[in-house]
């Protein structure tokens, strides 16, 4: 807690200076934040469990307000007696247009995720590979010449699976078992 209230007054006594750098256009963007997700990757109805995480980014100069944009985010939490401990890295395309201050942005990002062994209900072993996505947008509101705060949020698609055994790693499908979550970040954008 004294760690973030420190950052935060840092934060604000280097406004003034970071103000004053040169007017040139924002190239790069670095993001840092914190993800909440709406479910639990064995939450199946009547044990829903949000998770709580961390977001960072990296995004490319644009071309034509189009962005590459990198992302990785993770999610840890416990639900129905197992641990949820997942790490997400994806990469896509933010489009985003300037409004008054405000910059408003969407984003679609497609890649990869993975979770401990035995995430499943009662520690009951799952797959760690899968293929995500994720398709949301969100506003960035300026603090400073270089620094912006952004609230985003989204819908992520996972397909984990749990599996029979760990030697024989058959997959299986749970009615129930959660494919879709809505997501939500909020946190400090550095424009360089």
């Amino acid at each position: 807690m004294h760690f973030r209230l420190f950052f935060l007054i840092a934060l604000l006594c280097l406004s003034p200076v970071l103000h004053a750098q040169s007017d040139a256009p924002a190239r790069y963007q670095v993001y840092a934040g914190y993800s909440f997700l709406s479910n639990s990757f064995n939450g199946v109805p009547g044990s829903r469990q949000p998770l709580n995480g961390w977001d960072t980014a990296i995004a490319f100069p644009a071309w034509h307000s189009l962005r590459f944009k990198i992302d990785t985010f993770g999610y840890g939490g416990t639900n129905l007696g197992a641990s949820q401990d997942a790490f997400f890295i994806m990469g896509g395309g933010q489009y985003s247009r300037r409004v008054h201050r405000e910059t408003v942005f969407v984003e679609g990002l497609a890649g990869d995720g993975g979770l401990n062994r035995d995430w499943g209900a009662n520690k009951v072993p799952g797959e760690t590979a899968s293929f995500a996505a994720v398709a949301g947008g969100g506003v960035d509101t300026p603090l400073t010449h270089s620094f912006a705060f952004r609230a985003s949020g989204g819908f992520l698609y996972s397909n984990f699976v749990l599996v029979q055994s760990l030697q024989t790693l058959v997959p299986y499908d749970l009615p129930g078992l959660p494919n879709f979550f809505g997501r939500i970040s909020t946190g400090v954008v550095w424009n360089f």
